[in-house]
């Protein structure tokens, strides 16, 4: 089985990271079978994941300065998550 695990942003990996822990833990999907898949990220959380999956494969539109110091993507493009529901 092969997995496209797809995140709009990767920022500090964490969320990734959690995703990628239920995915090889709870349904044994090995890593090398995994794409992560994102429009944006931050280098400090494409660090942090192949810090913690160096296997996994990630494909990304853009790599972006770094994050600021509320871990918010720079330059980026504002909160996802707000542009997306409008709020």
């Amino acid at each position: 089985m092969h997995v496209l695990l797809c995140d709009p942003m990767l920022a500090t990996g964490g969320s990734a990271i959690l995703a990628l822990e239920v995915l090889v833990d709870k349904y044994k999907v090995d890593p090398n079978r995994i794409v992560f898949a994102n429009m944006i990220c931050a280098p400090e959380g494409l660090k942090a994941l192949s810090n913690s999956y160096p296997q996994v494969k990630v494909v990304t539109a853009c790599v972006d300065e770094r994050l600021n110091d509320d871990k918010y993507i720079v330059p980026g493009l504002g909160d996802y998550g707000d542009r997306f529901f409008n709020t």
